[in-house]
C-alpha cells in the first residue's frame, strides 16, 4: 500500500466499534496510535509495517487484537493492555517487534487461542528463548510468563 507510506497520524472516528484490517498498513512513519473507547476489536494486519510507532494507547472497551495486527513494528517497545478487556490476541499479532521489551496483559487474557502461536514470535527482547513462541501448546506458558513480569 504505497499510498500509507506518508500517514504520519491516524484518525479513528468515534462511531465505530472496529478498527478495519489493513487500515494502517505499511504506515512507516506513523509514530503515535491513540484508538478511542468504543473500539472493540483492532482487524488483521491493522498496523502491520509501521515501523516508526513507538506508542499506542488502547481503549478500555478493547477485547481483542487480529493476527498479525502490530506485525513487523519494529520500533514498538512497550504495549500495556492492562486497562483492557482483551481476551484474544491473534495469530503473530505482535511478530517480529523486535525492540518490543513490555507486554502488560490483563486477566482477561488465558491464552492466545491460535492455530500457529507465533505472537510473539522474533520478539526476543520480550521472552525468554526457553519459551518456545511459536508453539500454540506453549501460550499459556508466555502467559504466565508475561503475568510473572508485570
Amino acid at each position: 500500500m504505497e499510498s500509507m507510506v506518508q500517514v504520519t497520524n491516524a484518525v479513528f472516528l468515534l462511531n465505530i466499534t472496529t478498527v478495519g484490517d489493513r487500515a494502517c498498513m505499511d504506515a512507516s512513519i506513523l509514530v503515535v496510535v491513540d484508538i478511542p473507547e468504543g473500539i472493540t476489536s483492532i482487524g488483521k494486519s491493522s498496523f502491520n509495517c509501521c515501523s516508526s510507532l513507538k506508542e499506542i494507547k488502547f481503549p478500555k472497551s478493547l477485547r481483542s487484537i487480529g493476527g498479525a495486527s502490530f506485525c513487523d513494528c519494529s520500533g514498538l517497545e512497550e504495549v500495556n493492555l492492562l486497562h483492557t478487556n482483551v481476551h484474544k490476541l491473534g495469530e503473530s499479532a505482535f511478530y517480529n517487534c523486535t525492540s518490543l521489551r513490555e507486554m502488560k496483559i490483563p486477566d482477561s487474557l488465558q491464552t492466545f487461542n491460535d492455530d500457529y502461536g507465533g505472537v510473539f514470535e522474533d520478539c526476543s527482547k520480550l521472552v525468554p528463548s526457553n519459551i518456545y513462541v511459536n508453539n500454540p501448546c506453549d501460550s499459556e506458558a508466555v502467559v504466565a510468563y508475561l503475568r510473572s513480569i508485570q
